[in-house]
């Protein structure tokens, strides 16, 4: 058993092939951590009643007599709940079946909720005290130019917890041993990245996966800013500016600082690798952070991309980062945004 952040895990489950993927990931953490796998299904029942009493009107007549029509609408209602229970059931018992063949080390539960999905999944992730939630990307309702589906868009964005998106439809189970591959974690410096960092390493090792940090500085910014600037001013504001002194000053000390300080991020992730036992890789990233994270991935293909919620420029306001939502929207391969947060000591 390895030690983990994970001790309760909320499951979302649709039946859909990537919510079906998402129970061997949560089953995978559990058989190794001894976390509680708890599936989830929310159903829309009174979605249901204001849609049947919408429709009134367009019964046929003999249903309109109002002791016919109160009727139908409890007939209606005992119907569609029992009905959406009994589906809610069968995709618990799909999360049963899979977990039988985990052994007793797995442990599940199950809970069926009414209402709006993603609103009732976050709502069940905060009173119950979960630390992950797992769900698939994309549902039932996918579409074929959507990456990322709106509940797993939504849930990601605002759960209080770590969330992992499941897009591997392929994955094999924790009967699998051979390596998966690799699990890619963006560093910037900030807490949040190297709270990503620690949950990639202990992922790393439930999953059998190396791991390799990256961290993308953008040299551009100052050029693009100056030239921006130096459309707009008159030759005495130029002069006053120092317009040329400037533009030399970034290109010789900042930009060549920027590289610096994030090889120092990238420096600092492997110390933090190492005292937890563990060898990572680096790559340096040139250019703006959300285009070269996500061409990086698309290139290299890993298992899992970990992200932090929010990065170092955030406000207490933002709920993530324009990286992570961006990488939410567009990572071609499973992601987890990190909430945790860890400040490593400072390097010698």
């Amino acid at each position: 058993m390895y030690n983990s952040m994970y001790k309760k895990i909320l499951l979302c489950l649709d039946n859909s092939p990537h919510s079906t993927a998402a129970i061997d990931f949560a089953l995978t953490i559990s058989k190794e951590t001894e976390a509680t796998v708890t599936g989830c299904h929310v159903y829309a029942a009174k979605l249901h009643d204001s849609r049947f009493a919408e429709m009134e009107s367009g019964l046929p007549e003999r249903y309109q007599n109002p002791e016919e029509l109160e009727r139908q609408r409890v007939i209606h209602d005992d119907l569609i709940t029992k009905g959406l229970l009994a589906i809610s059931d069968s995709y618990m018992g799909v999360l049963i079946n899979r977990a039988n063949e985990y052994g007793d080390e797995v442990a599940t539960e199950a809970t069926h909720l009414e209402g709006r999905n993603f609103e009732e999944i976050l709502k069940e992730s905060r009173a119950g005290g979960y630390d992950l939630v797992a769900l698939g990307a994309l549902g039932l309702g996918a579409t074929g130019r959507c990456k990322t589906g709106s509940v797993a868009r939504r849930v990601a964005k605002m759960a209080a917890t770590d969330v992992l998106v499941v897009r591997d439809t392929d994955y094999k189970s924790e009967l699998d041993t051979n390596t998966r591959g690799t699990i890619t974690v963006a560093i910037d410096g900030s807490p949040r990245s190297f709270g990503a960092l620690k949950s990639a390493i202990a992922l790393s090792r439930i999953y059998s996966c190396s791991v390799e940090a990256i961290a993308a500085f953008d040299p551009q910014f100052h050029y693009t800013a100056f030239r921006s600037i130096a459309g707009v001013l008159s030759e005495e504001a130029g002069k006053l500016f120092r317009f040329k002194e400037q533009e030399k000053l970034h290109k010789e000390i900042i930009d060549g600082g920027l590289e610096k300080i994030y090889q120092d991020h990238l420096d600092t992730a492997v110390a933090v690798a190492e005292a937890d036992g563990v060898k990572i890789t680096t790559v340096l990233l040139s250019g703006k952070a959300t285009d070269k994270i996500l061409e990086h991935v698309d290139k290299t293909k890993p298992f899992m991309l970990v992200v932090g919620r929010t990065g170092l420029h955030a406000t207490a306001e933002l709920d993530v980062g324009n990286v992570t939502e961006e990488c939410l929207g567009s990572a071609g391969c499973n992601l987890l945004v990190s909430s945790k947060e860890f400040t490593p000591a400072p390097c010698a």
